[in-house]
């Protein structure tokens, strides 16, 4: 089904009759048609809501309280009554409550609580477009709450840019509801060129320029907190004047202050309000005409090599551009600058991927397995978890204990489940809790899991983490030469009294705190942080006399410090965030840890390992028993008593990586070599004969030598092994003697001179023979039961080749006679017959040669 109205209030009541008829529809609205507001309270009208609640996703918590305050305004009541919000660490729901406004994460937790949602009729997920991991999650929930236990839920899903086609059939086919059109209509413009100033210079450029033109308030979208600031300090250094309020608008401000950014300006007055991305959906900014679009945003990447998120600035995509522009004409018509040229926005991506597809999900994985389900596959996705990203997180689960090895949640898991935190930081606290360091856990976890407080360039603020705990408790005078936040220092607090409630650690936090601020001067600190990150525990490395320190993390990655820092001269480090990006990350925040704490704080991680290996700077065989954490070695020490097995098998590698030459092999083992590969290359490969090349001995070596290499470790101590005895294992009994038959060593000269034949001079057996001892030889000698002609050397009286052939009978006839030519003159005293076939064979001069033939 498909509705086409303006505005919105048109299409209500065919989106009530969809929901009355049908378990889901899906709503799509264009930016500014009021559905976050106008919907809810609108379904709480209609009969088969009863007396049960409404939940109302948001994907921010600003833009949760914004609207639950918005809506309750209009009911004309306070928050909490008909209208109440729950967001982390902060709740404003009462009795008479009937539309909840939660952010996505709670209702994860209120489904773990409630598989069946007793409590309510309809869930709407609202800006289903961002795609969450947490919307993605709470609609694969709530879709199987619907399927097993709820056939009468309702779910709603709206968006303004969404791709309705794909969720429309994720919901069994559910209806479309569409509001086409605009409330007012916006025009939009872009620059004449692509931009080379920094975009804070172009956007406080575009600012002072549409100030002087339009009229209204101007909305300026920004990456995040750090060009905020530089735009602003730019405009008050125009000296806009007094009718103009410059309001940074992020997730990091105190309350007061985001929503006085939201609020309408005062009567004689205009607002240029500075965003990130948290202004692009759900949120009214009022009196707003004019945005500027800088055309960029921030969001997190997680990067499953080193194991960490970060956050990366990306282009905008299509679809945030629109939702952008639609802030302008809210109210009236209005006017949307992209700080990009048109050919540009051609280029960009239509919509950003679902974050399920690069997301860390070993929070998703522990809600899988708390929800009872071992496989993703179990439940229906829009964009199913990737099987490599579910594996990884499967194992750092099982490492901390949250699941077994089938992957079914432990009451450790569970546990951790409840605080809603990274499964890491809920391991840190509840493992904590057991060491009677439940409270400072808390803190460490609250530090950990928002935006750092310490303000100003990364190479500034040091990465000790200990300094962060100083200023949290006022325990040390040198934490107040760090530029900290207060209200951010506040908001750590608040996070970490909230897990303290949660946990019931309040009053053991009021008795403890004098004894922990005292106890050690916070080297406690280095093994919560190995709680959470054992992967990150880290080493010094050895660096040369004025090259920068160095560590080695235990997941193999390398790290150190953007600057010279004081914990440069730690041993040992636990680092919590790092730059994952280069060779070297850069590490920001850390804390030091004792030797003697790593095999406690590290679990599995810490093992023995016999090392048998060889080395190839000493050429022997390495036996060493080593303590390791993953990648670091905390201890070397000898293996008193190595497995003989696994010191050949690491000989025998090491002969690999030598090659053949280092086994010394004599003539006699050669020319046995040759004499297989020849066999075999006669027979064919498939008779069974053994390749004896140096690729193939060297892959086969436990077959023929492995067994004389026991007692042996060193590459020098292979002398005392004759590898041509050792080569004859390769052949059975039958192939020796078929062998000695088919590629004699030696060839018996007409004269009886036993002479050898040469096989490794190349393709033909080689016979170095004087010329006058084949005096009267007809036929040229042979191999392979006379299947393959022995190339003859005939030789000087001196020793020295005069002719090479495969035809004795020819060179006989022809060349015989220029050779005589030649050489009866330097060997007179030689035979040089007319006719040597007629001629017996001598090994002598004429005259012992006459002697002889008497």
């Amino acid at each position: 089904m498909k509705t086409t109205a303006l505005p919105i209030d048109a299409v209500l009541p065919d989106l009530a009759r969809v929901l009355t008829d049908h378990q889901a529809a899906v709503l799509t609205a264009p930016p500014g048609a009021g559905k976050t507001t106008r919907v809810p309270l609108a379904l709480l009208e209609e009969s088969w809501l009863s007396s049960k609640r409404l939940i109302l996703l948001e994907p921010r918590r600003l833009a949760a309280r914004a609207a639950a305050t918005r809506m309750a305004r209009a009911l004309g009541e306070p928050l909490g009554r008909t209208v109440g919000f729950r967001i982390r660490h902060e709740s404003k729901i009462g009795p008479m409550t009937r539309l909840e406004v939660v952010t996505e994460g709670i209702l994860t937790r209120i489904l773990q609580h409630d598989p069946s949602l007793a409590e309510y009729a309809c869930v709407v997920f609202d800006e289903f477009h961002e795609r969450s991991l947490h919307a993605d999650l709470g609609l694969a929930l709530t879709r199987e709450t619907q399927r097993l236990f709820r056939p009468d839920l309702r779910i709603l899903v709206m968006s303004a840019t969404l791709d309705c086609t794909g969720v429309s059939s994720l919901l069994g086919h559910a209806p479309v509801v569409t509001c086409e059109g605009r409330s007012f209509p916006v025009e939009v413009r872009y620059l004449d060129r692509a931009r080379t100033e920094p975009l804070d210079q172009v956007a406080a450029d575009a600012v002072r320029r549409v100030l002087r033109q339009e009229h209204g308030s101007v909305l300026v979208f920004l990456p995040g907190m750090g060009e905020i600031r530089r735009v602003e300090r730019r405009l008050h250094e125009c000296k806009l004047g007094a009718d103009t309020i410059i309001a940074p608008l992020h997730g990091d401000l105190p309350q007061e202050q985001q929503e006085a950014a939201i609020a309408p300006a005062p009567s004689g007055c205009r607002k240029v309000v500075l965003a990130t991305s948290i202004a692009e959906t759900s949120l009214t900014i009022e009196d707003v005409r004019v945005v500027i679009d800088g055309g960029w945003l921030r969001v997190p990447r997680y990067a499953p090599r080193t194991g960490l998120t970060r956050l990366d600035t990306i282009r905008v995509t299509k679809d945030s551009a629109d939702q952008r522009c639609g802030r302008a004409g809210r109210t009236a018509p209005g006017l949307c600058l992209r700080l990009w040229t048109s050919v540009e926005h051609h280029g960009l991506l239509p919509r950003r991927p679902p974050e399920i597809l690069d997301a860390d999900l070993t929070g998703l994985q522990l809600e899988l397995a708390v929800w009872g389900v071992k496989e993703p596959e179990e439940l229906s996705w829009m964009d199913a978890p990737p099987s490599g990203a579910i594996a990884e997180a499967r194992r750092l689960l099982v490492q901390l204990g949250a699941v077994d090895y089938d992957g079914v949640a432990t009451d450790h898991g569970r546990r951790m489940s409840e605080l809603g935190l990274h499964p890491r930081l809920a391991h840190m606290i509840l493992t904590a809790m057991g060491w009677h360091r439940g409270s400072e856990a808390c803190a460490v976890a609250a530090l950990l899991s928002e935006r750092d407080f310490v303000r100003g360039p990364v190479k500034g603020r040091g990465a000790d983490l200990r300094t962060r705990l100083d200023l949290l408790t006022g325990t040390r005078s040198h934490a107040e030469d760090h530029r900290a936040d207060g209200y951010a220092v506040a908001r750590v607090r608040q996070a970490a009294e909230h897990w303290r409630r949660q946990l019931g650690l309040l009053r053991a936090d009021r008795t403890q705190k004098a004894a922990s601020d005292s106890r050690d001067g916070g080297s406690w600190v280095g093994s919560m942080l190995a709680l959470a990150y054992p992967d990150r525990i880290a080493q010094r490395v050895f660096a040369a006399k004025g090259e920068p320190t160095r560590y080695r993390l235990a997941n193999g990655r390398g790290a150190c410090f953007p600057e010279r820092d004081a914990l440069e001269s730690e041993e040992y480090l636990v680092v919590a965030d790092l730059d994952g990006d280069r060779e070297w990350a850069r590490i920001a925040l850390s804390a030091p840890i004792a030797r003697s704490q790593l095999d406690l704080c590290a679990g599995t991680l810490v093992h023995d390992v016999d090392l048998i290996e060889w080395d190839e700077r000493t050429l022997s065989v390495c036996t060493r028993r080593q303590r390791r954490l993953g990648a670091l070695v905390l201890e070397d020490r000898g293996l008193p008593e190595p497995d003989p097995e696994a010191v050949r098998a690491a000989l025998m590698d090491g002969i690999r990586r030598s090659g053949l030459s280092c086994l010394r092999l004599t003539g006699d083992a050669e020319q046995w070599r040759a004499r297989v590969m020849l066999q075999r290359r006669v027979e064919g490969v498939d008779a069974g004969w053994p390749d004896a090349s140096d690729r193939a001995l060297l892959d086969h070596l436990e077959q023929w030598l492995g067994p004389s290499l026991t007692g042996l470790s060193r590459l020098e101590q292979l002398s005392r092994v004759s590898a041509a005895t050792e080569l004859r294992r390769l052949l059975t009994w039958q192939q020796q003697n078929e062998l000695d038959r088919s590629m004699p060593t030696h060839y018996v000269a007409p004269t009886g001179t036993r002479l050898r034949l040469d096989y490794t001079a190349g393709d033909l057996p080689v016979l170095s023979v004087r010329l006058q001892e084949m005096f009267g030889c007809r036929t040229t000698p042979s191999v392979a039961n006379g299947r393959l002609p022995v190339l003859v050397h005939l030789l000087s009286p001196a020793g020295r080749p005069v002719q090479v052939t495969q035809d004795l009978a020819g060179f006989w006839k022809s060349s015989y006679f220029a050779v005589r030519k030649e050489l009866r003159g330097r060997y007179p005293k030689h035979l040089w017959p007319d006719d040597p076939l007629s001629t017996p064979p001598t090994r002598h001069a004429k005259r012992t040669a006459g002697r002889e033939h008497r």
